[in-house]
């Protein structure tokens, strides 16, 4: 069973930044994508980031800009670099790894930030 678990989520202030990690706990090249997704009170969850398997990048148009996804594949990790953060980017962050027939999603990192 893949276990991914993140981390780096925390109270910030408007206008500041907030690293997320999510570790793997098998081999990230495991997965076609990787990605971060996001979920605000009363919301649907929503896509932040994704990173495929051969480096490609995509994101969510409102978010481009300030959020910046990569990984290190010898640590398994995929990061998040959330930088100009505002209220309305307060929620709950998930990691998600996708294979060709199944998918994975982590616990969860609340952001809270504050105006």
């Amino acid at each position: 069973q893949v276990q991914l678990v993140e981390s780096g989520g925390g109270l910030v202030q408007a206008g500041g930044s907030l690293r997320l990690s999510c570790a793997a706990s098998s081999s990230i090249f495991n997965f076609n994508v990787m990605g971060w997704y996001r979920q605000a009170p009363g919301k649907q969850r929503e896509l932040v980031a994704v990173i495929i398997s051969g480096g490609t990048t995509n994101y969510a148009d409102s978010l481009k800009g300030r959020f910046t996804i990569s990984r290190d594949n010898a640590k398994n990790t995929v990061y998040l670099q959330m930088n100009s953060l505002q209220p309305e980017d307060t929620a709950v962050y998930y990691c998600h790894a996708k294979r060709t027939f199944s998918g994975y999603w982590g616990q969860g990192t609340q952001v809270t930030v504050s105006s």
